[in-house]
């Protein structure tokens, strides 16, 4: 039977100072992925939050010059975002207005993916039957709610080279996959996605993670929340021999802080 460690109060006081003196949430979760796989002497791994996962609260259009337009976009717990974006004509502010207040009246309380889902099928499905309002608000939409920079990598690693100090891990072949799959980093966020579905730590032994480049390791994760909502995962990878005694507080502890550091710091940009 497994018996966790509490973890010593000056460390305690070491990681949230560590995490608390971060300017950014961007900064926060790097320095999370550093510090898991330098307190643990194993790889570290932070999943991004997704920012598709934001809720729809009120978005306004404002007339710029050279048919452009200001976009505010409010999401979440009142989280604000300003685009500039380039109309596909020309718009009056009474046009505007219609566009927004649909799509507030409507959509308020959604999830943003959902927002442009909804809108891009009613315009494929039934495009003749719409009204101009609609149709005003669906461009608009597509063009506000897309992401204006490349997407961020979803996934941070740390001291994946750690890994190598240990036997099991360290036959070259071995390890040149298991630094891919890290790398991939497809497989791991479908791996760290099956982690945020509950609260809690999570733990995969070996073959439990269903990749065979894990086969020898172990995985303990836990999410983080934002205003009560799991965002991302966070956690530690090493052998199966690892101290699961004092890991499994530690992800425990670093989920709970990064959570209350994120919600004071108003989490994007990223």
């Amino acid at each position: 039977l497994l018996t966790v460690r509490p973890l010593e109060e000056a460390f305690i006081r070491q990681l949230q100072e560590e995490i608390v003196q971060q300017q950014s949430p961007s900064d926060l979760l790097e320095a999370v992925s550093r510090l898991l796989s330098e307190t643990t002497h194993m790889a570290g791994v932070v999943m991004l939050p997704r920012h598709e996962s934001r809720t729809f609260t009120h978005i306004e259009f404002l007339p710029l010059s050279e048919g452009r337009l200001l976009v505010i976009l409010i999401s979440g717990q009142q989280e604000i975002q300003n685009k500039i974006i380039q109309a596909p004509r020309e718009f009056t502010p009474a046009e505007l207005q219609a566009a927004a207040n649909f799509l507030n009246s409507r959509f308020a309380g959604r999830d943003v993916t959902q927002v442009k889902e909804t809108l891009l099928r009613e315009v494929k499905d039934v495009r003749e039957k719409l009204s101009q309002e609609l149709l005003d608000a669906a461009h608009l939409s597509e063009l506000a709610l897309n992401p204006s920079a490349p997407p961020r990598k979803p996934l941070l690693v740390s001291g994946e080279i750690n890994l190598m100090d240990f036997s099991e891990l360290a036959h070259i072949d071995q390890f040149r996959h298991l630094f891919e799959t890290l790398h991939q980093k497809e497989d791991m966020v479908r791996l760290m996605d099956r982690c945020i579905q509950s609260p809690g730590v999570k733990i995969f032994i070996g073959e439990e993670s269903g990749h065979r480049a894990f086969d020898q390791c172990s995985l303990v994760t836990s999410a983080y929340s934002i205003h009560d909502r799991a965002v991302g995962v966070l956690g530690v990878i090493g052998p199966t021999r690892m101290e699961y005694e004092r890991v499994i507080p530690l992800v425990d502890l670093t989920a709970k802080l990064v959570g209350a550091a994120l919600n004071l710091q108003s989490l994007p940009p990223l």
